[in-house]
């Protein structure tokens, strides 16, 4: 059974008993849960309890993996997104992914934000405008970059180029966003603006993230999922996990007794 919020919430993306393995190696045993709408969802705990499996899966980045075995469903606004209808691409564009290593593309801010765009269709410059202007205010980045559109993406600093690297994603305008230890390599400043950044999105994005510390986890989870060894131990909401956990395994993980 899915590990459900209350009745008024409607889950965007639906797990259902979802086990995983690669080759001999069970990864995720049999996770169900419900990710809502509208807010950030924390996946949290050890290294190797199966988080970035999942969010991997989300927007079936492991169907290029060899070797490797699903059972279960997960569904994307009801629609079952390892059905025989689904279109890979379309999925994609729905499902964005930032990874904990900022990858900005060769090139200039600007052809960053638009190179998804473009791979779509738009050519219109106009229109392209409005996608780098939207998505870099979206990314809490354009105040920073407005005179350096034509400069080297790379020649950033490493969280201008992780906001930049949302801010791509942004750009096919997904319904959910997949963040990675998005912060792990950044200094305190900039992680605060990317904490910041996500707590804006929030109101017209689905965001699921793996935190790269508990005390993230504690500070922008609106629901959050503890993790072990490929099972997930508890669901709730942010708020109450970190006050008063139910599962003993979860409160010695956050009181530091394990892990």
């Amino acid at each position: 059974m899915i590990n459900s919020m209350s009745g008024d919430i409607q889950p965007k993306v639906s797990i259902e008993n979802i086990s995983y393995w690669y080759g001999d190696v069970q990864a995720l045993k049999d996770v169900s849960l419900e990710i809502p709408s509208h807010a950030i969802t924390v996946l949290f705990g050890p290294a190797g309890g199966g988080k970035t499996t999942l969010l991997r899966l989300i927007n079936r980045l492991n169907d290029l993996v060899d070797g490797t075995r699903m059972t279960g469903r997960i569904w994307l606004d009801g629609e079952d997104i390892y059905g025989p209808r689904i279109d890979l691409p379309t999925l994609r564009r729905r499902v964005g992914m930032v990874f904990a290593l900022p990858l900005p593309l060769p090139g200039t801010v600007r052809e960053n934000v638009i190179y998804g765009p473009e791979l779509a269709g738009v050519v219109d410059p106009a229109a392209q405008d409005e996608i780098v202007v939207r998505c870099l205010k979206q990314a809490a980045l354009w105040d920073e970059v407005v005179d350096r559109l034509d400069d080297s993406a790379r020649s950033l600093s490493g969280g201008q180029q992780q906001r930049l690297c949302i801010a791509r994603s942004l750009a096919l305008a997904p319904d959910v966003l997949l963040l990675d230890e998005p912060t792990s390599g950044l200094d305190p400043i900039s992680t605060a603006k990317v904490e910041a950044t996500l707590e804006e999105l929030k109101a017209d994005y689905t965001i699921v993230i793996v935190p790269h510390s508990i005390q993230q986890a504690a500070r922008i989870a609106d629901w959050t999922a503890y993790f072990l060894m490929g099972e997930m131990v508890e669901y709730r909401p942010g708020e109450e996990i970190f006050v008063y956990p139910h599962d003993q395994r979860t409160e010695d993980y956050i009181t530091g007794r394990f892990g």
